[in-house]
């Protein structure tokens, strides 16, 4: 599943990475691979923001922002069936 493009607030530091591989294991869309010993992003469209990784990361490495960004406004148009919309046209950074 997909869903709104390049607004997820899905961050990753790689510094901090030991490479350990909890995100791959806890993520339910596949979005963490690891290579060289560190974790990468497969496919940052793919993260519901549902923050299994950071939760789950011992190491600090993982950010976001669960439930603000523009993955929960693509929920809200499937509970309401309606578009997803959080708003972005009206220059609202605090949503994405």
């Amino acid at each position: 599943m997909k869903y709104l493009k390049n607004k997820v607030s899905l961050g990753l530091n790689h510094e901090k990475c030991i490479g350990c591989s909890v995100c791959v294991e806890v993520c339910p869309h596949g979005v963490f691979g690891i290579k060289n010993k560190k974790a990468f992003i497969i496919d940052k469209d793919a993260c519901m923001e549902c923050s299994a990784c950071q939760m789950n990361c011992a190491f600090d490495a993982i950010s976001v922002n669960s439930g603000v960004g523009c993955a929960q406004a693509v929920y809200y148009g499937l509970i309401h069936n309606t578009e997803p919309s959080c708003d972005c046209s009206k220059s609202n950074d605090s949503c994405c």
